[in-house]
């Protein structure tokens, strides 16, 4: 008779207060828990679908008020029209325009770029004369870099420093769950040719020629193959400039009846590019307070004590990471893989230091927020344990979690 006066939460919860399987469901809660918690991404930045697109427009010779009339503004209108964009911010330069577009925050990316795309492509016979086709890049928080190795030393400058990046980067790259890598700082690897106006007269080269010929000789393509004695052979005509010596071999004209080859015409050298922009490393107060308490966690590979107010020229290397993926873990397989480079394409003497690592403090924040959980619920079962009894406090210890 009782049974039946009860509803059915009752009859369930009667049901489970006789069941021999409930401890079975109890430990199987807690374990999956457990790893749901074991498993869970850390994350620094919070996954939140904001879309935002860059687009940019190249307009050689305009002025920035032609800019915004004849690009930017038309531009922006069309931009307007496409459902869900919450702001267009757009800027207009000497010879360049960039919009950057937001969608409302939940909307789906795919959905975003899409949209952008087929909006811009509808109207490309819009376009002025000689305005380029809009160059369409989305970003998302997936784009910040979750971790900066920065190299430095004493005795190295911006473009040996580069070069030392750039096969780092490579092997980075090679990394499961690794997205974009970018090299900041540094000067590239550079073959320069100066031209002498006084000898182009001379042999009666245009410079629009030098172009088309740089051009020409710097490009390896098949040209064929054939097969003989059980092989295929594979023939390729050309072959890309690797240094000075190859670009001062380039015929670039006629004259005489004798071959002009660049070296003729032209200064050529192989080295570094003309510095646009500095990176430089400085340790700070913080280095030695570091040094007090034992804290290493931002020197991975350090032979050498900076000197206070001291500069270094520097590259810093980011690390962004694939969506969704744990940045705790593809920090420290990042960690790894460059102390494991050390000494073969990292120098002895060229330092590494962790300028920005996410996954460190997406750590520190997932064992906070852990531990203040955890803390609750002790606490929210001692005063039940005092209010209710014991046997009321186990039954939410084990259901709050």
């Amino acid at each position: 008779m009782n049974q039946q006066r009860l509803g059915l939460s009752g009859r369930i919860a009667a049901y489970f207060s006789e069941s021999k399987l409930t401890p079975l469901f109890v430990l199987a809660s807690i374990m999956l828990g457990v790893f749901a918690v074991a498993t869970l991404p850390r994350e620094e930045e919070p996954q939140i679908k904001v879309p935002m697109i860059d687009i940019f427009v190249q307009a050689p010779g305009m002025s920035p008020k032609e800019v915004e009339e004849r690009v930017t503004t038309p531009m922006e209108k069309l931009l307007w029209e496409i459902p869900g964009v919450e702001y267009i911010y757009s800027t207009s330069s000497e010879g360049m325009a960039m919009a950057v577009v937001r969608y409302f925050v939940g909307t789906d990316e795919e959905t975003a770029v899409i949209r952008t795309y087929s909006k811009l492509y509808m109207h490309l016979d819009k376009i002025p004369p000689g305005v380029s086709m809009p160059l369409v890049k989305p970003r998302s928080i997936d784009d910040v870099p979750i971790l900066a190795l920065t190299f430095w030393g004493e005795g190295y400058d911006h473009y040996r420093l580069r070069r030392i990046a750039s096969e780092v980067e490579r092997e980075i790259k090679t990394i499961d769950n690794v997205s974009e890598t970018t090299i900041i700082g540094g000067l590239r690897r550079q073959i320069k040719v100066l031209l002498d106006p006084q000898k182009l007269s001379a042999y009666h080269i245009d410079p629009m020629v030098v172009i088309k010929a740089l051009t020409q000789s710097n490009n390896e393509m098949l040209a064929g193959h054939f097969a003989q004695s059980n092989y295929e052979f594979r023939l390729k005509v050309g072959k890309f400039i690797e240094d000075a010596e190859d670009a001062k071999r380039i015929v670039v004209g006629v004259f005489n009846g004798r071959p002009v080859y660049l070296g003729d015409i032209a200064s050529v050298s192989d080295g570094p590019e003309e510095p646009s922009d500095y990176v430089f490393f400085a340790a700070g107060k913080g280095w030695w307070k570091r040094e007090h308490r034992g804290d290493s966690q931002f020197e991975l590979v350090s032979h050498f004590t900076p000197r206070p107010g001291e500069l270094y020229p520097a590259v810093t290397i980011t690390v962004a990471k694939r969506k969704g993926a744990n940045a705790i873990v593809v920090a420290n397989q990042v960690l790894e893989k460059v102390e494991l480079l050390k000494g073969r394409i990292i120098p002895k003497d060229v330092n590494v230091t962790v300028t920005r690592n996410y996954g460190e403090t997406a750590r520190e924040k997932n064992n906070e927020l852990l531990f203040h959980m955890a803390l609750a619920v002790i606490s929210v079962t001692l005063l039940i344990a005092f209010a209710l009894g014991i046997r009321e406090s186990g039954v939410v210890l084990i259901a709050i979690p």
